[in-house]
């Protein structure tokens, strides 16, 4: 009788995924995963110039540190592994319309090495919107765009202009975050997608939301 009960009972549908049809590679395709990566960043507040970042996986094992300065005259974050080399470095554009920042390879800062580079959609805008355009797209048709509040920790991460999800950002909080002041939150990253390249894009959007009050 239970038995019957039992099979009778409905199981809870998987959440699916659906893949990209070609894998996204930005930063190394030894950040791709066949499955969702699920990432907690947690932010501290800013001391002395300095914003650090620290991003971890769902074991708490830090996958990447964010290494801010600020008090320069070009705005950089420093992107490294959990051994500390750095993978990314990004800056922003001075005098540049649109919050545009550059990201190249390594500490480099040569052109040569430039990645990517992500600007606010719309010079005035509610949200903070990204275009972002790989280096050897000198087009007006971005290759991804971000869109939702970061402010909310409601973003996603979109193929091009399509639809097609690459991740999306989840607010997490805790009572420990709290009292430590320091802000959590999620990204899942959808399978095939380079997840080292999506933290990049949270770190550019969370210095431009810090400073929407310079709206140039």
């Amino acid at each position: 009788m239970a038995t019957g009960q039992a099979s009778s009972n409905p199981v809870p549908a998987m959440r699916t995924y659906p893949p990209v049809e070609h894998p996204v590679v930005v930063i190394g395709p030894q950040y791709l995963a066949q499955y969702p990566v699920e990432l907690a960043v947690s932010t501290k507040a800013w001391t002395l110039g300095e914003n650090n970042f620290k991003v971890a996986d769902i074991n708490g094992t830090v996958i990447f540190h964010v290494k801010s300065k600020l008090l320069t005259l070009h705005d950089r974050r420093f992107m490294k592994d959990a051994t500390g080399n750095t993978l990314v470095n990004l800056r922003q554009k001075i005098m540049s319309v649109h919050r545009r920042w550059e990201a190249f390879g390594g500490e480099s800062k040569d052109e040569k090495d430039l990645l990517f580079t992500a600007k606010k959609s719309k010079l005035f805008q509610f949200k903070t919107d990204l275009d972002v355009f790989l280096a050897n797209n000198n087009g007006e048709v971005p290759d991804f765009k971000v869109k939702g509040g970061y402010a909310e920790r409601s973003c996603s991460v979109l193929l091009g202009d399509s639809n097609a999800m690459l991740a999306q950002m989840h607010r997490k909080h805790s009572f420990k975050s709290i009292i430590l002041n320091t802000d959590n939150f999620g990204v899942t990253v959808y399978p095939n997608v380079d997840y080292a390249f999506i933290i990049a894009l949270v770190v550019i959007l969370d210095e431009i939301n810090a400073d929407r009050i310079g709206e140039d």
